[in-house]
């Protein structure tokens, strides 16, 4: 079986929208599922929201990894999937995270009223599943209106990441794929955040009504939902759906 659509030098390839949160894992996948079976994931990365958007308006992508269920929902709902609903494939955690120079050791939970913090990353809830969980766990825990002057915000949760990885924001809420690549675990630590706080991000996927390499596509869905893939998963930050 061809596993992809063809490029114009023989490489098949398949076209990959990809949510923010999985840009430190991605790579490690493709080059396997390359390896495996000699397709190519040409992956774009982007807030849920900006994806969606942008596959609402006819991007031509092949498979959407989206970091919840709602985003891709939309997809479902537009008559642009193939299938009824949403594949779950992962689950994400969110963390809060600062540099080992902040001056904000030990981190804990607390250390977000501590008085010393004037600047925190999160993501936009709007466009960004984990800036929604963020958000939904401050509120939760009775820390949103006190600290939300002190917001710096990112479009998605990478760019939020990179705030805090800067120096840019002494605290930041950011995704566990992030906190756990070698750099991040290198020049910083981080707590999670208490999961009865926040609703599950559910990591969803749809694959495209109109893609013509749906069969390819669903036969990368399939990979990353083997015991071997989902077993992995938890290297780089993401919980298991199978």
């Amino acid at each position: 079986m061809v596993l992809g659509g063809q490029h114009a030098w023989g490489q098949k390839e398949l076209r990959v929208a990809a949510a923010a949160d999985l840009q430190p894992v991605m790579p490690v996948l493709a080059q396997e599922y390359e390896k495996g079976t000699g397709v190519k994931l040409v992956v774009s990365f982007g807030s849920s929201s900006t994806l969606v958007t942008q596959i609402l308006n006819g991007a031509p992508f092949d498979i959407f990894l989206a970091a919840d269920y709602v985003f891709p929902e939309k997809v479902v709902i537009a008559g642009l999937a193939d299938g009824g609903e949403p594949t779950a494939y992962a689950k994400g955690t969110l963390v809060l995270w600062t540099r080992k120079d902040s001056g904000l050791l030990p981190l804990s939970l607390e250390t977000l009223s501590d008085p010393r913090v004037k600047t925190i990353a999160i993501a936009n809830e709007l466009h960004a599943p984990y800036g929604r969980a963020a958000a939904a766990a401050l509120r939760n825990m009775k820390l949103y209106d006190k600290l939300a002057p002190h917001f710096v915000v990112g479009d998605n949760i990478s760019q939020t990441a990179q705030f805090v990885e800067s120096g840019n924001a002494q605290l930041g809420l950011i995704s566990l794929t992030a906190a756990s690549t070698e750099h991040f675990k290198e020049i910083g630590t981080y707590v999670l955040m208490p999961t009865s706080q926040y609703p599950a991000i559910r990591q969803c996927a749809v694959i495209m009504t109109k893609s013509d390499r749906k069969a390819e596509a669903h036969a990368f869905l399939d990979w990353m939902l083997s015991s071997e893939v989902q077993g992995s998963l938890s290297k780089s930050g993401l919980g298991a759906v199978k």
